[in-house]
């Protein structure tokens, strides 16, 4: 009975790793040809989450994507949704198992961004305008999103609408991330906030280090001027 019990664990195996090689989209296979562009090198493993809208959608080269990754562009397959590009992934991206990718206007990921699994990243969010029409029949509204090159978004992230994170920065596991975050930013918390930045004066500082470190004004009567441009 155990020899049989590993033959076929050894074929369901050996099946399953065929059908996920088989089942992944690349340049080469037919999903591929959907999209508006797919660089060499790309792998969306199998299996995948939702993905429809991809001519909206560019993956640059030597991207991995792993299992149970949601990509789309607009409300729902067969919509047209005009001339541009909504979401962009740039050349040897990661994005981690279960994560969620939901664009409607622009989405623009730089190149070698890695994320942690089950990131969520959206550009529309819904709206409470009228207190007396429910929330899911409000019509949305869109903003776009942005997130530089060499950037690192932790597992369980939540990128919001508008946000817009500069190159080599650091998202932590579970921000809820909406906002302008320049270059080398350690972004956390809920609402997420900069905890931490590197610039060439000061290398890596708190964000209250660098007001700190601003000069006190020679003219002692615009000292109070001062204290309240850097509280």
């Amino acid at each position: 009975m155990s020899f049989v019990k590993r033959a076929v664990g050894r074929l369901v195996h050996r099946g399953w790793t065929y059908v996920r090689e088989a089942a992944a989209i690349s340049p080469a296979a037919p999903g591929g040809y959907r999209f508006r562009s797919m660089g060499e090198g790309v792998c969306l493993s199998f299996p995948q989450g939702a993905i429809f809208g991809e001519q909206w959608i560019e993956i640059g080269p030597h991207t991995l994507v792993g299992e149970r990754v949601s990509i789309s562009a607009g409300m729902g397959p067969g919509v047209d949704l005009g001339p541009d590009s909504i979401v962009r992934i740039g050349r040897g991206c990661s994005i981690g198992r279960g994560s969620h990718i939901v664009g409607h206007q622009s989405i623009d990921i730089g190149d070698d961004v890695f994320t942690g699994p089950y990131v969520y990243i959206t550009d529309q969010n819904h709206v409470y305008d009228d207190p007396d029409i429910p929330i899911g029949r409000q019509w949305p509204r869109n903003k776009p999103v942005s997130i530089g090159s060499g950037s690192w978004i932790g597992t369980g992230a939540i990128i919001l609408p508008g946000t817009r994170i500069g190159r080599q920065s650091v998202v932590a596991g579970g921000a809820v991330v909406r906002g302008e975050f320049p270059d080398h930013s350690v972004i956390a918390g809920v609402p997420a906030k900069i905890v931490r930045r590197h610039s060439p004066d000061l290398g890596w500082h708190s964000p209250s280090a660098a007001r700190l470190t601003s000069p006190l004004p020679a003219d002692p009567r615009t000292l109070s001027e001062h204290e309240s441009r850097t509280a």
